[in-house]
C-alpha cells in the first residue's frame, strides 16, 4: 500500500471515529441528565451511519466514544509544543500550544457540561487529558535538554499543565462566566507558568 492510500485510509477512520464520537455526544445530550444511560450502542451507530460492528471496532464503551474529541487532543499535546518556535520560551510555548490545540475549535459547552456532571463521563474525560502528560512530558524534556527518566521537572509539569485544562473546563462552565474557553485557559496555565512583574526602575 502507497503513502497517500495510507493516508486516505488513515484520514477515513479518523472521520468515522469522529461521527461515531459527535453523534453518541449528541444522543446522550439529547436525552437529558440521565442520558448516558438511555443511549444504546445500536442508536449511536444508527445516527452515526455504521454498523455496530464498526462501532465495537473503535470503541469499547459509550463513554470512551463520548469523550474522544478529549482523547484525540490530548495525544497531540507533545506534537503541539514540538511545532512551536525552538527559540520560544517554555512557559510562552507551552501556553501558546496548548490553547491552539484545545480552543480549535472551541467546546461545546453543553457537551462539556454533559461530560463533567456525568461521574462516568468525567472519569473516561479525566483519562483522556491524562494522555497529554506522556507526550508532553517528553517534548518539554527535549526543549529543555532534561532526562524524563532523571530529572522530574518535564512530568511534574506536564502533571501541572493537564491539571490546568482540567480545572479551567469546570471553571468555564461556571454560571455567569462569559469569558471564552481560551481566555479562561490561558488564566488557568498562567498559573503554571506565572508571568514575571515587569522590575522596577529603582532595581537596575
Amino acid at each position: 500500500m502507497n503513502d497517500d492510500a495510507m493516508d486516505l485510509r488513515a484520514r477515513n477512520s479518523q472521520a468515522t471515529r469522529e461521527a461515531i464520537s459527535h453523534a453518541a455526544l449528541r444522543l446522550a445530550i439529547e436525552r437529558g441528565p440521565s442520558g448516558l444511560a438511555l443511549v444504546r450502542v445500536h442508536d449511536i451507530a444508527t445516527a452515526a451511519g455504521v454498523s455496530p460492528r464498526t462501532y465495537n471496532n473503535y470503541f469499547s464503551s459509550r463513554a470512551e466514544a463520548i469523550c474522544a474529541f478529549q482523547a484525540d487532543q490530548s495525544r497531540h499535546a507533545g506534537q503541539a509544543l514540538r511545532s512551536r518556535p525552538a527559540d520560544e520560551p517554555l512557559g510562552q510555548a507551552v501556553i501558546t500550544a496548548v490553547i491552539e490545540l484545545y480552543t480549535n475549535p472551541e467546546p461545546d459547552k453543553a457537551g462539556l457540561r454533559m461530560i463533567m456532571s456525568t461521574p462516568e463521563l468525567e472519569g473516561e474525560a479525566l483519562k483522556a487529558f491524562t494522555m497529554a502528560e506522556g507526550p508532553l512530558a517528553e517534548a518539554i524534556a527535549a526543549r529543555t535538554g532534561t532526562d524524563p527518566g532523571r530529572d522530574l521537572f518535564p512530568a511534574v509539569t506536564a502533571a501541572a499543565v493537564a491539571g490546568a485544562i482540567r480545572v479551567a473546563g469546570r471553571h468555564w462552565l461556571e454560571p455567569g462566566n462569559t469569558e471564552s474557553f481560551a481566555t479562561t485557559l490561558r488564566r488557568a496555565l498562567s498559573c503554571v507558568f506565572p508571568v514575571a512583574p515587569p522590575k522596577d526602575p529603582q532595581d537596575r
